[in-house]
């Protein structure tokens, strides 16, 4: 599926407008670092949630169905590809010395969640947003389970209870259920819902624009090697990911839609991630940005080779 390369680039512009918005709300400090968390902390509990519940349509069509199944699928390939890949280009041997599973990390796990769902929606509506709903699933189980065992190199208990109390993953179940069983809300909930979701879109990239207002660009990119690895991330997910879905012959517009996520940015969890379970939050903060940055060249390019 050929996306318009005009249409995409103005709603690009659109989302960059309200990066910088988050950026210069950043550097005046009128969002503060405690803002920024308990913000972050909404969009992944309430208003995230919210938005993936209310993507299912309100009537049952197999089409929707068949768009979800494939894009959970799809996720499912997608991480155990980039999984392997991870493991083959960033090993002991070939990548010595700090950063490897954090190297591991930004390429397995992009910022499908933030960054993700605002460009879907508004590139393929409603149809895109019902095969990222699928992806997310497989997303966030990898997240919680393999991103965090990255840094611990242990499995417990939390690893499955992040996983079984994630508020995404309970939307999306919880949406389809509905949509299976043809269940329609009263129409003041609908609404209350699509309320609540509808703030994603702005308060994620304000996030995003924010992280960036910490970073300092004047060294940041004079580590060549956080350089390498977002470049490997930027260019290597998304081709990867477009040659593998293709020659499995998964429906052009889950192709489409898998290969924009993946042409996206490392997750700005990495530095959360890297903090809260013992890795090098510093370079990994860095390597967020960096990446974010590389991505304002790199993603046109990608979508220009493979969607335009």
């Amino acid at each position: 599926m050929q996306i318009e390369l005009n249409q995409f680039y103005a709603r690009l512009g659109a989302i960059g407008l309200i990066l910088v918005l988050g950026f210069v709300l950043g550097k005046k400090k009128l969002i503060s670092t405690d803002t920024n968390k308990q913000i972050t902390n909404l969009l992944l509990t309430v208003f995230m949630p919210a938005s993936l519940f209310a993507a299912f349509p309100s009537e049952y069509d197999e089409t929707s169905l068949n768009l979800f199944f494939a894009g959970l699928v799809a996720g499912i390939i997608i991480m155990l590809m980039l999984i392997l890949m991870s493991k083959i280009i960033f090993n002991k041997h070939w990548f010595k010395g700090g950063l490897r599973f954090e190297s591991q990390f930004a390429l397995i796990f992009n910022n499908a969640t933030f960054l993700g769902y605002p460009i879907v929606v508004n590139t393929f509506g409603p149809s895109g947003v019902i095969a990222y709903c699928g992806f997310i699933i497989a997303f966030n189980i990898a997240l919680f389970s393999y991103g965090i065992w990255l840094f611990e190199h242990k499995i417990s208990l939390k690893l499955l209870k992040n996983i079984i109390t994630n508020p995404n993953i309970i939307a999306v179940l919880l949406g389809m259920i509905l949509f299976l069983a043809n269940i329609k809300l009263p129409g003041f909930i609908s609404d209350a819902v699509g309320f609540v979701g509808g703030a994603t879109t702005p308060l994620s990239i304000i996030c995003i624009g924010f992280m960036l207002s910490r970073a300092d660009f004047r060294s940041i990119f004079t580590k060549w090697r956080l350089v390498v690895v977002a470049l490997i991330q930027l260019i290597l997910a998304p081709v990867t990911t477009f040659l593998l879905l293709t020659w499995l012959k998964f429906p052009s517009e889950l192709i489409s839609v898998c290969t924009l996520i993946q042409a996206l940015p490392t997750a700005t969890s990495l530095g959360l991630f890297a903090t809260e379970y013992g890795g090098n939050n510093i370079e990994a903060s860095e390597l967020v940005a960096i990446s974010t940055l590389l991505s304002v060249v790199t993603m046109p390019i990608m979508v220009m080779l493979f969607l335009g």
